[in-house]
Order: C-alpha cells, then structure tokens, then sequence
C-alpha cells in the first residue's frame, strides 16, 4: 500500500479464522464472519486498510487479479492485457464481452478510465492514489480496449491494478470529485453489498459476475468487535460467527488449540506476508547514531520473540522482504547472525567511543499493530538491558497520538506493521526507502532511490530483479534504517466438512468469501 501507515500498517496480530457453513451455491447458509478491524470506507477511492480491503477483493472486480496462492496476477475483468513495449511504460488491457455492474449498467472502458482518474482527483491521504504515481494518461479507443500510459517504466504495474486499488466503479454511481458517504458500494465483484452499518457488513451473491472466481456460498456477513479480542473469542467459541478473522491474538489461538473439548475444529495454517520492523529515527541523537543501531541489531533474539510472546504464530525475519516473495534473503542474518552477540554489539560501541549504557525509550501503540505489541516491547528492552550495555525502557500511546509524535519527530525507535498491497519486492522496498518514504525517520539514500528502486521497476521479469533488490537488502542491513523482527503467519479454525480455508491464506492477503464451502 502505498502507503499510510496510519491506514493499511497493521496490527502486528495474526489473521486467525474460525470458519462453518459453506456449501454449493444456494444450499449453503450464510457464512458470518467475525472481525475486529473495521472498515473504513466502502468507497475504492479512500479506503487502504485491511477491513476495507476485504470488502473492495469481493464486491469490485479490478483488470487482473491474484489466484489462490500465487503472486503473479491474471485477468480477472479483463480478457488480456500486457506491455506493449520493451520499457515497460505503455500498458493494455481488453475486457471481457458483457460484462455489467451488479445493478445492470454495463462496465466498459471508461469506467475503468474513470475509476483510475477518480482515485487519483480526489487524492485521499486515506486512499490508495500514491500507489498510481508512475500513471500519465489512460487512452480508451474503444469500449473494450484500455491504454495505461506510465512517465516511468513500472514493470510493477500489473500487480498494483490487481490489488483492491484498482478496483472499478460505475462511472453513473459515482462522483468524480467527492467520496461516496452513504456506506453503499456498486461493483462487479462476485458479491453485492447490501447492507452496511457500525455492527456489520451483509453481502450477498452477484448473479451478473463475470469473472474467474467459482462462488461456492449463498452470501456472507461480516460482523464487526471493533478491537474486542474477548468479545471476538466467546463469539468463535459460542458458534456466534463461523469465521473469526484478524484480531484474536496469539495466546487466544493456542488457548483455542489446547482445549480439548473443541474437538470438532482444526487449526489450519497459511502462508502471509505481514511483517513487523523496529524503526529508526535517523535524526534522532541516539537511534541516529549507526553504531547504536547495529548493536541493537545484534543483540536482538528474535526467535526468544516468537517463541515466548507470539507463541510460534510468527517466524524471525531477517530480511526487509519477507520469505516467499521472490527477491527475499537473509541480509540481517549474514550480517549479524541467528543468535544474540554481547560482544559484537559492544565492540560496536567501542568503537564509536560508547561506554555508558545507552538510554533509549522503545516507543509502542497498544492495538493497532496486535493486542502484543507492548509485550513484544517490553520483551526487547528486557533483551536490551540484560546485555548490561542498555537503559531501555518502553512508552506506549494511542495510535492517532503515535502517528502524529512519529510525524513530528518526536520518537527514536518505533514499531511499525506492515501487510502488502500486492505480493512483490516493490511493495517491501519503494515504500520503505524511496523517495518521501512511508516511515516518518528521514532514511536516504542514493544508492537506493537513484539507481536500484528505479532499476527494479524497470524489470519486466521480476526473478531477474532479485539481484538489484538484493543488494538494498545488504545497504538496509549495514545501515539499519530499520530493523525486521518477525514474519506472521495465518491460521484458520475450521470446523468439520468446512473447505476451501486454504484458498483465503496466502502472500497475497486477499481473503476470497467465495471459496469457502462445506460439505
């Protein structure tokens, strides 16, 4: 996402889901899932956080969209599209015959021109608009035929437009100028919102979908607990929702899988791409100082964290790019090794005249990146402090307080989360380190924004950007802007004869109502 963090950045907590009651269209009842996120807008134009998201993935249909457990995006809406040159700067889609929004108008061209100038007029700081920076012009010919003109190359493209951004909207429904208030939503996606309130969110099946998904239900409801961890659990416990997803933390799963009387569940597993990262301040007069960062650097166990405070939930990360997006390695890990090093972090410190312990305040918000992050905190500082080099010590505010005192650089090291607008290296690394970066701490770097981000975006073959995002991994671990702590995992608790859990958990973090089904 491109990228507020006050936005799409998450909670450091898991997707966890409790799902029952699917079956084939029309047989199956409707499917109630439980959520603690909200959803901020039902509008494309604004919304860039996860509830918001999962509401665009199944009520609008973007031009390509990203199958179960892939991260290269296919047609969706549309019937073709592909680069029309060697620089990856003119880019052509042609649609689908027949396809229609679900209150009948038909969906051509120009709605798509229309959807793509309507984010970027209105330019919402809480909408996804940064994300189409590289976007010159969109040409239409014909009713079917759509011409992105980009000022730069962007092999990256693709994936943006596939992702809830590129969402499209009936041109007759929507105003150019201003975001839809009335919590209503006209798409094309496999399912129509019908109702949307402060409690919850009903859905029910778009008959005029023409797409790739295959709707295995006869509608959903999303029900939301607004940060109710507790509420969220007794309601999966009690049957009250069949899907509990984001929110519940990760001694709630492992409560959930010990029970012994919850033998008609199973816990499944996903893959994910939400990562965790200690950040940096570089003017700051103590997390500015490189010698500082590379000693927290080593004497950071991560796995002591995942271990003890996320119960295995999570895996250490010792990259920017998360594992299983291509372009990942392990710079951190090569740099500063798999285990705690005392005498490596004090060398450091030596050898930048450091003697006294250093004091630092670990700055932390208490829901918006998990109901663990504080603990998660406090657990660093403990790390910190016991190597005798360290006077750490953790604050924690508010979220709206935390991201205008990070905006005013008021703090040294902050935690941030991250969960990606679409499955490639970009998403990890532009946002991060380009020009304007997302984090609030002031990092540049030439090298970086100058030559290898705009090297990357120009690679119409994403495995053979993996050495240029290689090597902003190796400058990030050597300077340390920021510092990857942990990799999520996703899981589901499926009751039995429920399937298809598995095609809603994968890198692309698009949760598919459609493929839930029961027997």
């Amino acid at each position: 996402m491109l990228h507020h963090w006050s936005a799409r950045l998450v909670p450091a907590a898991l997707a966890f889901a409790l799902l029952t009651g699917c079956a084939g269209l029309g047989e199956s009842p409707r499917v109630v899932v439980g959520m603690s996120d909200d959803v901020l807008s039902t509008d494309p134009a604004s919304g860039y956080d996860p509830g918001s998201w999962m509401l665009f993935n199944n009520v609008f249909q973007s031009l390509l969209g990203f199958p179960s457990g892939r991260t290269d995006p296919e047609p969706d809406a549309a019937e073709a599209c592909s680069f029309t040159d060697e620089h990856a700067r003119v880019y052509k889609c042609v649609l689908k015959e027949g396809l229609e929004f679900s209150n009948g108008d038909p969906l051509t061209a120009e709605d798509v021109r229309f959807s793509f100038n309507r984010t970027l007029q209105i330019g919402d700081t809480a909408g996804p608009a940064v994300m189409f920076s590289t976007l010159d012009r969109i040409e239409t010919p014909d009713d079917r035929t759509v011409i992105f003109q980009l000022k730069v190359p962007d092999a990256t493209f693709p994936s943006k437009i596939a992702s809830a951004a590129g969402s499209i909207v009936d041109h007759q429904e929507y105003d150019r100028r201003n975001l839809r208030k009335d919590g209503g939503a006209v798409g094309s996606g496999p399912y129509k919102l019908d109702r949307f309130s402060n409690g919850e969110a009903v859905f029910s099946v778009n008959e005029r979908y023409k797409g790739n998904a295959r709707v295995k239900n006869s509608g959903v409801t999303l029900r939301f607990f607004r940060g109710n961890r507790v509420a969220l659990q007794r309601a999966l416990l009690d049957d009250e929702v069949d899907v509990a997803y984001r929110g519940l933390s990760a001694q709630d799963i492992s409560d959930i899988d010990l029970r012994a009387d919850r033998k008609d569940v199973e816990i499944v597993e996903g893959s994910s791409a939400e990562v965790q990262h200690l950040v940096f301040n570089m003017r700051d007069p103590v997390a500015g100082n490189l010698a500082v960062r590379r000693a927290i650097a080593y004497l950071l166990d991560r796995d002591a964290l995942v271990t003890e405070i996320y119960r295995d939930t999570a895996v250490p990360l010792y990259s920017i790019v998360p594992a299983g997006i291509d372009g990942h390695t392990t710079a951190f890990f090569d740099t500063y090794g798999g285990r705690p090093s005392r005498a490596k972090a004090a060398a450091e410190l030596r050898a930048d005249g450091i003697t006294d312990k250093v004091r630092l305040t670990l700055r932390s918000t208490p829901v918006r990146y998990g109901p663990a992050t504080d603990q998660e905190l406090e657990a660093i500082a403990e790390q910190l402090n016991g190597s005798g080099l360290f006077d750490a010590k953790v604050k924690s505010v508010p979220f709206d307080q935390y991201e205008q005192d990070i905006a005013d650089g008021k703090y040294g090291v902050y935690v941030k989360g991250w969960v990606p607008d679409y499955p490639d290296a970009d998403n990890f690394t532009a946002p991060f380190f380009g020009e304007g970066n997302v984090l609030g701490n002031h990092y540049a770097n030439r090298a970086v924004t100058d030559r290898l981000i705009p090297l990357t975006a120009a690679e119409s073959s994403r495995t053979d950007a993996g050495e240029a995002f290689g090597e902003i991994q190796d400058i990030v671990a050597r300077q340390v802007p920021v510092l990857p702590v942990w990799q999520a995992k996703q899981y589901a608790v499926v009751r039995d004869g429920v399937h298809g859990v598995d095609h809603c958990l994968d890198a692309s973090t698009v949760f598919r109502f459609w493929e839930l089904s029961r027997e």
